[in-house]
């Protein structure tokens, strides 16, 4: 049966598997649809669609993955001190990489409040490592492929980041950090350009979290749209008869080294996600 090319749209495949939609695609096996069954949310002028997709059962499931994960490393290793053995096993392994998440990535760049933030750091860096790992299971989704998770968890960095730091310098200090103090100039000229610093000072408040957002975002795209275009060769150009072979075999080599890549690039994005917040928590934490 010979293929034609018509049959086949590569940005069909692409679409399909990356956009969100009110089902589960369980192909070749069977297909969960179950449509915009709730109603929507009117607030502020703003529409909020309530009805949960894809992206939201998987995020669920990542949450609650996560919890299962740690419950469990916990039981086992209090189990194990109470025997008084040394830690071992995956329990160990988890407490090692909550200690480095801790250690290394909160308090080494929060200083000394570093311990009051380490839980949301911690939850942050493995609730995304797990969204993205996600993405790489047959029939899973990429919840940080979607624009919308990554803005709310950037959101809730900008809030936790500029809200510390309220309370840790108090008004008149964090007002300092929109408006700053210029080295060298005094009078009215200083309260002028500290006035015209302003703006700028407040939007790049707004900029780093917009930057920790698309970088996540982009990343776990770009990914798959690779993955799925070198797939997409094999339908492509699968109706060369004295090229099928090769051209089967070289994308699917070319699909491992990716997907190989993508590991790695779901441990590297999780990590700069928490680093990044844990580093502008941080300076607005001593900010002068």
């Amino acid at each position: 049966m010979i293929l034609q090319e018509a049959e086949f749209d590569i940005g069909d495949l692409l679409m399909h598997h990356t956009a969100d939609a009110y089902g589960l695609d369980f192909s070749p096996f069977f297909h969960v649809e179950w449509g915009k069954f709730l109603p929507d949310m009117h607030l502020f002028g703003i529409t909020f669609n309530l009805t949960p997709t894809k992206h939201v059962v998987f995020m669920a499931l990542a949450a609650l993955l996560l919890f299962l994960i740690m419950w469990r490393a916990g039981r086992a290793l209090e189990r194990q001190r109470a025997a008084e053995s040394a830690p071992k096993g995956s329990a160990n392994a988890i407490e090692a990489m909550v200690l480095w998440v801790r250690n290394d990535i909160a308090i080494a760049n929060i200083g000394e409040n570093g311990a009051k933030f380490a839980p949301y750091i911690m939850a942050l860096f493995f609730f995304i490592l797990i969204c993205n790992m996600f993405g790489l299971l047959p029939w899973g989704a990429t919840p940080t492929g979607n624009i919308g998770v990554t803005a709310g968890l950037a959101i809730l960095s900008l809030l936790t980041i500029e809200i510390s730091g309220l309370v840790t310098l108090g008004f008149k200090g964090y007002m300092r950090t929109i408006f700053p103090a210029v080295p060298g100039v005094s009078g009215p000229g200083a309260v002028a350009l500290s006035v015209a610093m302003g703006p700028i000072e407040i939007l790049g408040k707004l900029v780093k979290p917009f930057a920790l957002c698309v970088r996540l975002f982009g990343n776990m795209t770009a990914g798959h749209f690779v993955i799925l275009a070198l797939f997409g060769l094999i339908f492509l150009f699968g109706h060369i008869e004295m090229w099928r072979w090769a051209i089967g075999f070289g994308s699917a080599m070319m699909v491992l080294a990716v997907m190989l890549l993508e590991l790695i690039v779901a441990f590297v994005q999780a990590y700069v996600f928490a680093l990044i917040t844990a580093v502008l928590i941080g300076v607005n934490q001593h900010a002068h």
